[in-house]
């Protein structure tokens, strides 16, 4: 069990402005942000990172909507970060998605639902190290 985790705040989220909420809602949660940027995904970047639904009947939709728009790529340290920080992000479909939680109060489907958060410590570690290549352990 890992302390970090990575985040995405996706572009649907980014259009509306929900960024500082989302960003306000991690902080109030007990993480810490280890590393954050601003970032706009070229369609080709978005496919490296999202490789492996390469062969999944949306994988065109999901290049297009995650490269429409800025993102913000973060790292959170908090004690069982991936799951802390799965359970505050909510179900993928907000509709499924406790109440209180960072999709049922921002994201508008299963499609665009605002944020990403790792489902693993390994993949915790490779989704940063797309973003921010030689990050100090702090």
């Amino acid at each position: 069990m890992s302390n970090r985790t990575f985040t995405m705040i996706k572009p649907d989220a980014m259009e509306k402005g929900y960024a500082g909420a989302i960003i306000d809602r991690i902080l109030k949660e007990g993480f810490r942000l280890v590393a954050m940027k601003l970032t706009h995904l070229a369609p080709e970047k978005a496919g490296e990172f999202y490789a492996i639904h390469k062969e999944k009947p949306f994988y065109g939709e999901l290049i297009a909507y995650m490269s429409r728009g800025p993102i913000i790529a973060a790292i959170l340290e908090k004690d069982n970060a991936v799951n802390a920080f799965r359970e505050l992000i909510g179900a993928t479909n907000p509709v499924n998605a406790a109440e209180g939680t960072i999709r049922k109060l921002f994201a508008v489907s299963i499609e665009e639902n605002a944020v990403h958060g790792s489902d693993s410590d390994e993949n915790a570690k490779i989704e940063g190290d797309f973003f921010f290549s030689g990050l100090e352990r702090v």
